[in-house]
């Protein structure tokens, strides 16, 4: 054997195309690790901040406190005119609800523009579609002075009663991709069966889609949780108040602001969204991962 055929026997394979070398690999890592360490740095100082004395909170941005105090959960939790923990329930309250407004009536709509054949489907479906791109501001005004004429401003109502109603036209649009992706052939058999279309979505489709009904409940969840202007605007009562609201509360232009109750609570908040996240995040990521595709 020549020394020419020697080499190329001993001669690593090359690397396969769009493949990174070692070097590459960990220049990538060390900026995904550097871009991860800037996006979470603000998350560890506020809880950081949380268990600070309140005169060290702004004086340096060191994640180690000098001392530990955790004084501040109990005056943020206490320290209002109405406890936390009332903030937290109306929050809670308001979540629930509108998860199972949109889980509810988005999947039935949902399920009529993809299975069902009525007059109209395709022109309903782009109307739906088209609300889509109508900013939320735009219909502010007349959806206020309409709940008021009901009576329904400073409750819980106006935030709840418009997703059992098939408002959010982003999570129909989901669903629609999913059940779109299930085969046609179950409905049949269904039929043949004896099935009607109630009894086949209840018994048939919704078992299928677990996946994007968890995702529309998270986005839900999550999103309820941190929304900040709608209860600002039909809330006026703060026995009424969400989470976001009492936030707000702590923070005084026009008098002293208590920053370490702010920080206490602001992490106290971030529990729920995290352990529903956590418990659904298998859901999550299927139900992504499937939408739109042919199972």
């Amino acid at each position: 054997m020549t020394d020419a055929t020697m080499s190329l026997v001993t001669a690593p394979p090359p690397a396969p195309p769009g493949r990174r070398g070692p070097i590459g690999s960990a220049l990538v890592h060390a900026a995904l690790i550097a871009a991860s360490i800037a996006m979470i740095y603000p998350l560890l100082w506020m809880i950081s901040a949380s268990v600070r004395p309140e005169d060290e909170i702004f004086a340096s941005t060191s994640l180690s406190p000098s001392s530990v105090d955790f004084s501040s959960y109990l005056r943020g939790w206490f320290g209002l005119d109405v406890s936390f923990g009332r903030f937290f329930w109306n929050s809670l309250v308001i979540a629930v609800l509108t998860v199972i407004g949109n889980v509810v009536a988005c999947s039935l709509a949902a399920y009529a523009f993809a299975r069902l054949r009525f007059a109209g489907r395709n022109f309903w479906f782009a109307i739906m579609l088209g609300t889509m791109m109508v900013p939320y501001h735009v219909t502010l005004i007349p959806q206020y002075v309409l709940f008021l004429d009901l009576g329904w401003v400073n409750t819980f109502l106006p935030l709840v009663v418009p997703k059992f109603l098939a408002s959010d036209a982003f999570f129909i649009f989901l669903m629609v991709q999913f059940f779109r992706g299930i085969p046609r052939e179950l409905d049949e058999a269904a039929m043949m069966d004896g099935c009607g279309a109630w009894r086949i979505y209840w018994k048939i489709m919704l078992p299928l889609s677990l996946p994007v009904l968890a995702t529309a409940a998270i986005f839900s969840f999550i999103w309820t949780w941190d929304d900040f202007f709608g209860p600002l605007i039909y809330l006026n009562d703060m026995n009424s108040y969400t989470i976001q609201l009492g936030l707000r509360t702590f923070v005084d232009s026009s008098s002293t602001s208590d920053w370490g109750g702010l920080f206490a609570m602001s992490t106290l908040s971030l529990v729920p969204v995290f352990f529903f996240f956590l418990f659904f995040q298998r859901l999550l990521i299927e139900g992504i991962a499937t939408t739109g595709m042919k199972r």
